[in-house]
């Protein structure tokens, strides 16, 4: 015999929101291996400049949530187990890491507010230097080629041309008269600023949509986790 009442309806549903736990750590994983592998992104973030690379700060975040995505899948796995055998030390254990990973989202969510636009503005200083050294008649041909070609990849990536429409429409009449070779085949008047943001906001803001509906099921657990080793701590039968 197990726990009974009010108790036993408390035990079920702590199953019912670790197995929504479980499955969310799926979705985290899925979605950062996701961005990991994004087209665009990778095509952007595994650029090299003589030497230089773009700044890693996004791939950083991406690999720690699925550090985060497998965690919550052996913690909701854990947490599952510990329900349905109604074992006090499974159900502590699964607290204890609860409180663990509630602290590092909150802490890590802080951090993501105060840094939100740092991917972006860390990515258009690595565009606007590259696009700069192009625009520069006093390199070498072979190192313009380079730079062309790390331009180019912006450009047709995220089908944009310049830092901003003046740019754009410079760029564009130089490339007519053939002195440079960057932008899109087809006309086009945005600002890569405009489109960096865009790709790598909208990014961060899924994250963060996800990791307030984690937050608010693991507040959940805990509560139904507490009671429930407290009613089988009471429990007659044990």
């Amino acid at each position: 015999m197990g726990v009974e009442g009010c108790t036993k309806c408390i035990k079920y549903m702590l199953f019912f929101f670790n197995f929504i736990f479980w499955l969310a750590g799926g979705v985290i994983l899925g979605v950062a291996l996701w961005l990991r592998h994004d087209n665009k992104i990778s095509s952007l973030l595994d650029l090299e400049l003589d030497g230089t690379k773009p700044p890693s700060t996004f791939y950083i975040s991406v690999h720690i949530l699925i550090a985060v995505g497998a965690v919550m899948m052996v913690v909701g796995f854990l947490g599952c187990y510990g329900a349905i055998q109604e074992s006090q030390c499974l159900l502590g254990t699964f607290f204890a890491c609860l409180v663990i990973l509630f602290a590092c989202e909150v802490a890590a969510g802080i951090w993501g507010y105060m840094h939100k636009d740092t991917v972006s503005k860390e990515m258009i200083n690595f565009y606007d230097t590259v696009y700069d050294q192009a625009m520069t008649d006093t390199i070498t041909e072979q190192k313009k080629t380079a730079i062309t070609n790390v331009l180019k990849v912006f450009h047709e990536t995220l089908n944009c041309c310049g830092k901003g429409t003046g740019t754009s429409f410079l760029t564009q009449l130089t490339d007519k008269l053939g002195i440079t070779d960057v932008c899109p085949s087809q006309q086009v008047s945005v600002s890569c600023h405009s489109r960096i943001q865009e790709l790598f906001s909208d990014k961060i803001y899924l994250i963060g949509i996800a990791a307030l509906v984690v937050a608010v099921i693991m507040i959940f657990e805990m509560i139904f986790s507490m009671v429930l080793c407290c009613g089988i701590r009471n429990s007659p039968v044990y």
